[in-house]
């Protein structure tokens, strides 16, 4: 089965449609301006879509498997994911990256740490769960200066 993006006029992806790979073959093929014209005869655009991209489940083209809120950069011919937090900017390979580098350490004493950005702060945080039931929490803060977790 082929997926279609619906996008808006910012190129935001609205939501995703399946076609058979047949009726696609039969427009031109995967990645054909025809597939994308067949796809909007067929399927009626929401109040404020425009236009169809194909998008490949398995990551084939076009980067990722889009989604709604998703982005599609006609520049790049890829879609990019929404930008998780203000400060995050989209690093070469078009994946949105924290100011701070992602935590090396994602275990402590076997326990693994459960990572969260948080935006206000401009940190990581971490938290280990232990005890058969999770019954004790400890919370850490990443030191990315001496890549370690401290605990708070």
């Amino acid at each position: 089965m082929a997926h279609f993006a619906e996008l808006d006029i910012n190129n935001k992806v609205l939501r995703i449609v399946v076609v058979s790979n047949e009726d696609v073959d039969a427009n031109g093929g995967d990645l054909h301006a025809d597939a994308e014209t067949f796809v909007a005869s067929i399927v009626p655009f929401l109040p404020f879509g425009g236009a169809w991209k194909q998008t490949s489940y398995n990551n084939n083209f076009r980067k990722q498997y889009a989604g709604a809120g998703y982005t599609y950069d006609a520049g790049k011919d890829k879609f990019i994911l929404p930008q998780p937090y203000s400060s995050w900017s989209l690093d070469s390979n078009d994946d949105w990256k924290a100011p701070i580098t992602y935590p090396s350490v994602t275990e402590i004493s076997s326990n693994t740490v459960l990572i969260s950005w948080n935006e206000d702060n401009q940190k990581w945080l971490g938290k280990t769960y232990t005890g058969d039931g999770g019954e004790t929490i400890t919370n850490y803060e990443w030191d990315a200066t001496n890549t370690e977790w401290n605990e708070v």
